[in-house]
């Protein structure tokens, strides 16, 4: 017996070569392409960020311009000297909010019965189906909510209630187009929940839906949760359907307490949010280096800071709810 662990034994004449030591070249050009994979990638995050602030400061630093009444106007029209940002976060949040009532209840749904209920062979040509609204181009979620959707709320609501462009048609398109991701990310919080708590439930008397809504997903609640923080920053910085379906002008106010009425949370009235007029603005006749040119720099810092604080929030809301199993 002693021969045979000795000739077993790595380092010497035997059935296991000594590797220790031993470098591989292939090895370590993986290892310095996956270096470079992540110093691009964080040096591409802080050139934008420079470029924003850089741009952001032109926008600040006009005479027209003040940080205050950028963050406390309800008007947002350059072309007249008014700078308050307020009318286009609420569209953002409008359509945002939409998006998330549509996509967290069916996407945890989905999640539910593809983890809980459906068998392999369900679950292998369900998943894929579901998944393919991730490959649709968003241009085309765009026009389905404007040429489906909006005549539907028109149909229902009535024509004088719905206006052509607006943003709950958007919003609730969109919300089918995050739906994916949220089920994805929350299907798999709820298969690494670990069975032996499952049987322990069925073990004191719970049925499938008890066990999946009292055991399983309070136990998965951290991945849900981030699933849910990743689908809102998804919704934020959505461009091409709201740019098509909700509007393309600002839905100013003319206070403050015009803007926290019921005509300013209108899911139904036409609005233009950020990222839309981000790209309506971008694409008129506007010289390099002017107001208007600079404005759009300070709404990508603004949105770059939301997503940011979003980003933050998730990860402590993950940390705090994330249980450990053995």
């Amino acid at each position: 017996m002693s021969q045979i662990s000795q000739k077993n034994t790595p380092g010497q004449d035997g059935l296991l070569p000594d590797l220790s030591g031993r470098s591989s070249v292939f090895e370590r050009v993986i290892g310095i392409v996956l270096l470079l994979c992540g110093v691009i990638s964080i040096l591409t995050t802080i050139s934008i960020v420079v470029v924003l602030v850089r741009e952001a400061y032109l926008f600040f630093g006009a005479p027209e311009v003040t940080v205050r009444e950028f963050f406390t106007g309800t008007t947002w029209q350059p072309a007249i000297g008014k700078f308050g940002i307020w009318p286009l976060v609420n569209a953002t949040l409008l359509t945002s909010f939409a998006a998330m009532v549509v996509a967290l209840p069916l996407g945890i749904s989905a999640a539910i019965y593809l983890s809980e209920y459906a068998s392999d062979r369900t679950r292998s040509i369900i998943k894929p189906i579901l998944e393919v609204l991730a490959g649709v181009p968003t241009v085309v979620y765009g026009y389905f909510a404007l040429t489906f959707m909006t005549p539907l709320l028109r149909t229902i609501f009535g024509k004088g209630n719905v206006d052509i462009f607006n943003t709950g048609s958007a919003g609730i398109v969109m919300g089918f187009m995050i739906l994916p991701m949220i089920s994805s990310i929350s299907e798999d919080a709820l298969r690494a929940v670990p069975d032996s708590l499952r049987s322990a439930a069925y073990g004191l008397g719970a049925t499938k839906f008890e066990t999946a809504v009292r055991v399983v997903v309070p136990a998965a609640l951290s991945g849900i949760m981030a699933a849910f923080i990743l689908g809102l920053s998804r919704a934020v910085g959505e461009t091409m359907i709201v740019a098509v379906a909700a509007g393309a002008g600002p839905n100013n106010f003319d206070s403050w307490g015009e803007a926290f009425s019921a005509e300013g949370f209108n899911f139904f009235k036409a609005a233009e949010t950020m990222t839309g007029h981000i790209a309506r603005i971008s694409q008129g006749d506007i010289s390099y280096a002017s107001l208007d040119y600079s404005s759009i720099f300070s709404i990508g810092l603004m949105l770059f800071v939301i997503t940011l604080i979003l980003n933050i929030i998730s990860r402590s809301i993950v940390n705090r709810l994330r249980e450990q199993y053995e």
